[in-house]
């Protein structure tokens, strides 16, 4: 029963020697949905050896570059490895146009279908089905439109009646600073992933850019019951990133620090 995670990039704006920007894949049953596709994300999905066509939806947050930068690669790869099953995206309204200028410049021949979905909605919505996962979309605090996404498993409709089941769930914050209601969106997930941009020290600059601290992300996850939190999308200041950890766990003491191709099982 897979319900895993794997990481791609930890990065913020500025991509480093051995850390991308963000990008990663959850595993829901052999289905793939990818979340946010920095530069990069294709060299990082080989590396981790993640199939291209496998991926039943994208979820972007906003259209910051180091968010949305490796989209018009990997839809091309798609084609040239011959994807013909359809493919959502989601994403804020603005990405709508990022969607269609490579469909005006590159669509040509294209093998399969695109369906862009805009999110607009100001509390959380429904926004993607499958047999297996249900996800919701949040709105957050950033400079501007940009959401959060959170996976709750769904029951299998065939489970034998003596076999317990638990559903899992999965909460991935991306780019805000901290507000009231986050973690209501995000209450009781098993895994939540929140961005971390800065440690403490710069919480007046996080401010000004509307981002979050270490102590942020784990405040978030307290507030919320969440089982684990995972942070990450680090500024490059930090080489060093004990202080994230170590700031983190002192509000939340079930605190990972993201890392590269490392995958957690939910």
């Amino acid at each position: 029963m897979d319900y895993k995670l794997t990481i791609l990039g930890t990065a913020s704006a500025l991509p480093i020697k051995d850390r991308f920007p963000s990008a990663q894949v959850l595993c829901v049953q052999g289905r793939l949905f990818l979340i946010d596709c920095a530069e990069g994300t294709q060299q990082q999905m080989r590396r981790a050896h993640l199939s291209f066509v496998r991926i039943e939806a994208i979820f972007i947050s906003h259209i910051h570059g180091d968010h949305v930068f490796g989209l018009f690669g990997l839809l091309s790869t798609m084609a040239m490895l011959g994807r013909t099953g359809e493919l959502h995206i989601y994403g804020p309204r603005a990405l709508g146009g990022f969607v269609n200028f490579f469909m005006a410049y590159y669509g040509e021949g294209l093998n399969y279908e695109i369906k862009f979905h805009p999110i607009t909605g100001k509390a959380m919505e429904e926004v993607h089905v499958s047999k297996y996962v249900k996800v919701s979309a949040f709105p957050l605090n950033h400079k501007m439109d940009c959401y959060g996404y959170r996976f709750d498993e769904i029951v299998p409709p065939r489970r034998p009646s003596n076999v317990p089941f638990v559903p899992r769930s999965y909460a991935y914050v991306s780019d805000t600073a901290p507000f009231e209601g986050l973690s209501g969106y995000v209450k009781g997930v098993d895994l939540l992933y929140h961005e971390a941009t800065y440690p403490e020290e710069m919480k007046v600059k996080a401010a000004l850019r509307f981002h979050s601290t270490a102590r942020d992300a784990a405040s978030t996850a307290l507030a919320a019951g969440a089982g684990k939190l995972l942070v990450g999308h680090f500024s490059s200041k930090y080489p060093d990133l004990t202080i994230f950890a170590e700031e983190a766990r002192e509000v939340f003491p079930n605190t990972e620090l993201a890392e590269e191709l490392s995958t957690y099982d939910i």
